[in-house]
């Protein structure tokens, strides 16, 4: 296929992307995506601009490096200088080139060789721009590629511009988990398998995160060694400054204790006790912990606190669950797969209760799920591909959980 051709196929794939998707954030970060995987890039990013800070944030990228905490004065860096200046910029060679003096990306451990930077021009003003980073057959940008980024850059930005999208950026989180370069490999007989493969990620406090993913990327592992149920094989975990990379039995036993809650696909209830004895059970492992009674209260089964599991639905099961991890007023929550086994009604009554945690308990919540719909839900998504970090989105304007639909 010609270049013409290519470019004209890519164009009205990106057209349908931008202006027939309802969810304009998804229809801008697919629009990335396409991009960078038409032009065999490493990385890239989208960056829109807050005009009350004047400065700029990747509201979604793609690439091993996790810049989502970052953001730049306008004008400051290749990002900022294509924003505030609303001129595209295409580096050959920027070990060369005088006019590159770096970007984000090099911060975060992709070196930037050749790169496009096109700026998000709309009718009175410049609202951001599109990071096109490294050519993975180590070629060069060309001039009709750049062309082709300009193109789709006006396009999106037509779209924001028609949709009534607007950015206001959040102060800078606090990291309450940190993975760097993070492997794990599993033996089975003589056979090493890497499911890790260099996982750098950030989780903030009082954050949704959801992780998505297909089968085997690796999810659950990542999941599980942030909980201190499985360890890393080489590279750092740090647990608000504190290193678990090697963690000892008594940093482990009261980070599992004190510190981190669990949700389940399986409720993992004791058949033989009521469900407030369910959430007693934690609670006498735990210093201070909530009152068990009050715990039932914030996930609605107060009236359910003498019946046993068999005696409940699965959605009131995974409630009691919710209940039990909260009584140990976690900093963090992990939820492995929570909805899986429900049916849709039961699933958002269960979203509900998460979503209220988030809002108003302080805490932090990491959701495994295999439904991309949740994801709608979560202040970042993180996708997750062979055993490495594929992409990270913001959602600037999360979904409630009467919203989501499946």
């Amino acid at each position: 296929m010609t270049n013409d051709k290519r470019f004209r196929k890519l164009t009205f794939e990106l057209m349908e992307q931008l202006l027939e998707v309802n969810n304009l954030e998804e229809a801008l970060s697919g629009s990335l995506e396409i991009i960078v995987r038409e032009l065999n890039s490493e990385g890239g990013a989208i960056w829109l601009l807050d005009k009350k800070t004047d400065r700029l944030a990747p509201v979604f990228h793609i690439g091993p490096e996790d810049i989502s905490n970052v953001s730049i004065e306008n004008g400051i860096g290749i990002e900022g200088i294509v924003a505030k200046t609303g001129r595209s910029m295409l580096v050959s060679d920027a070990a060369s080139d005088p006019r590159f003096d770096g970007t984000v990306f090099d911060d975060y451990g992709i070196q930037t060789r050749t790169m496009i930077c096109v700026p998000l021009n709309n009718v009175n003003d410049v609202i951001g721009c599109y990071l096109i980073v490294n050519k993975k057959d180590g070629s060069r940008y060309e001039k009709d590629e750049l062309e082709l980024c300009e193109h789709i850059a006006a396009l999106a930005a037509m779209t924001i511009d028609e949709k009534g999208f607007f950015v206001e950026l959040e102060e800078e989180k606090e990291v309450l988990a940190s993975l760097r370069n993070v492997t794990k490999q599993f033996k089975t007989g003589d056979t090493y398998n890497l499911v890790l493969k260099g996982i750098n990620l950030d989780i903030y406090k009082n954050e949704f995160v959801v992780i998505l993913g297909e089968s085997g990327c690796g999810k659950s592992t990542m999941m599980n060694i942030v909980g201190g149920m499985d360890f890393l094989t080489s590279g750092t975990l740090t647990i608000e400054g504190e290193d678990f990379s090697r963690p000892t039995d008594e940093q482990l036993t009261r980070f599992r204790r004190e510190y981190v809650g669990f949700i389940f696909q399986a409720y993992n209830l004791m058949p033989n006790l009521t469900a407030l004895e369910n959430v007693e059970f934690i609670a006498e492992l735990v210093d201070d912990p909530l009152p068990s009674s009050e715990a039932l209260e914030k996930v609605g089964l107060s009236h359910k606190a003498g019946n046993y599991p068999g005696q409940m639905s699965g959605g009131q099961q995974q409630r009691v669950s919710i209940a039990r991890a909260l009584v140990k007023k976690p900093r963090l929550i992990l939820a492995d797969e929570p909805t899986a086994a429900l049916d849709y009604a039961t699933s958002i009554e269960v979203l509900r209760v998460i979503e209220d945690i988030v809002k108003n308990k302080g805490t932090t919540v990491m959701m495994v799920t295999h439904n991309a719909e949740i994801a709608k839900m979560a202040d970042r998504v993180v996708k997750l591909r062979n055993g490495k970090i594929a992409s990270i989105k913001k959602n600037l304007h999360p979904a409630h959980a009467e919203d989501l639909v499946w």
